[in-house]
């Protein structure tokens, strides 16, 4: 039985026979029974007089206290998951929605349920998510000096960097979206990374996105987040998200910088007032042959999410529209082949010096590194286009 059959919906919140629902209110809830029939009534109070029809609906993630029956007296559609997580919890809010709209808040007491028009203002005015935005609004004591300066603004400028929204406050709880997006976001994750996943889904889909003011005040009850292993999820969630950044920035940095020192190595040039040989030659191989690989792997990563998860990324759909898998024989095709050629230039010079002494150790190393970055390109671009196979139409 689903979650949203194991509820009633209390009379008058739905707005029977007065028309369809305009606005949801979800509110997730795990041992809140301090503040969520508070916030209930505020969320009620909020609807009132605006002209449209709203409810208010708890999703109880599990509570084992009174959570769940307060919020029921004060005037709640109470949903009961119990797959712990802040992600699941609103996924099954989301699930029980009736409304065009769907507003977003904490049952802590840290935001203002009287901006609930606020936000419903933006979505008529055509946006299609609406984020709060609490940086320069956090009351006296509401949010920790490490997440107010360090962990809400890095994962925020992470993730703008990554997929360009915007936003200023990525992870503010309150927030508003369209229940029509809700299909094309095809949101996945249980726990406290689900913020991220909306905003960042938001983004790839091209959605309008806003951001109002607002304010932010020192919860009631117990926290239930964890800095450093929330953070990590919401770190880990935006890298595999973004098989640039993950894969393809770092992997072609690694294997430019061996490049260079490769060439500085080759050409003997002096680099701190010295020369630099063997190891360093080594030290540069295995920079350029690493990174091809993490290179390949992200380009693998961008196939599957554009071929089998309907990814869009504008960078791959022009590389893959400019390049074929020719070009990546053709390209792994002539590294080998120069590999071969500098073994055989060491093979001639042994063969001249009458099979004697050879010191040709760079030249040895760069042969070896060509054939292997040639031979990584030439069937990482079969695996590319085996992948291929499958896209969609």
């Amino acid at each position: 039985m689903s979650t949203v059959e194991q509820t009633t919906r209390p009379p008058g919140i739905d707005g029977e026979g007065q028309g369809a629902v305009k606005v949801s209110v979800v509110i997730p809830c795990l041992n809140e029974e301090a503040s969520i029939e508070r916030c209930v009534s505020e969320a009620l109070k909020a609807l009132e007089g605006q002209g449209w029809d709203g409810e208010v609906i708890v999703a109880d993630n599990g509570s084992d206290d009174h959570s769940a029956e307060l919020a029921k007296q004060a005037g709640a559609l109470v949903v009961h998951e119990p797959r712990r997580g802040y992600g699941s919890a609103y996924r099954a809010g989301f699930a029980a929605a009736q409304g065009d709209y769907i507003v977003m808040a904490d049952a802590d007491l840290t935001y203002d349920f009287s901006d609930i028009p606020r936000f419903v203002s933006k979505l008529d005015e055509g946006a299609d998510l609406v984020m709060g935005d609490r940086m320069s609004g956090i009351q006296p004591g509401a949010m920790p000096w490490l997440h107010r300066y360090v962990g809400n603004p890095v994962l925020t400028g992470i993730l703008n960097l990554f997929f360009r929204t915007g936003v200023r406050d990525a992870h503010c709880g309150m927030r508003a979206i369209r229940r029509s997006a809700l299909p094309a976001l095809d949101l996945r994750t249980t726990g406290m990374e689900f913020a991220s996943e909306m905003v960042i889904r938001a983004g790839k889909e091209r959605l309008a996105i806003e951001e109002i003011p607002i304010h932010y005040h020192p919860r009631e009850g117990e926290s239930k987040l964890s800095s450093f292993r929330d953070g990590w999820r919401h770190l880990r969630f935006l890298l595999v998200h973004s098989p640039t950044w993950l894969f393809i920035v770092p992997g072609a940095a690694l294997a430019a910088l061996g490049t260079l020192i490769a060439i500085t190595v080759l050409l003997q040039l002096d680099v701190l007032g010295r020369a630099w040989d063997l190891h360093t030659m080594v030290g540069a191989a295995l920079l350029m042959i690493v990174g091809t690989q993490v290179v390949a792997l992200g380009l693998c990563a961008h196939a599957y999410g554009t071929y089998f998860m309907g990814e869009q990324d504008p960078w791959f759909d022009r590389m893959r529209a400019r390049f074929k898998l020719e070009h990546g024989l053709a390209l792994g095709g002539v590294l080998i082949f120069a590999g071969i050629v500098v073994g055989a230039v060491i093979l001639g010079t042994w063969i001249e010096r009458g099979f004697g002494a050879l010191s040709e150790e760079r030249l040895a190393v760069l042969a070896a590194t060509l054939v292997i970055v040639g031979i990584q390109i030439f069937f990482s671009s079969f695996l590319l286009s085996i992948i291929g196979l499958r896209r969609r139409r």
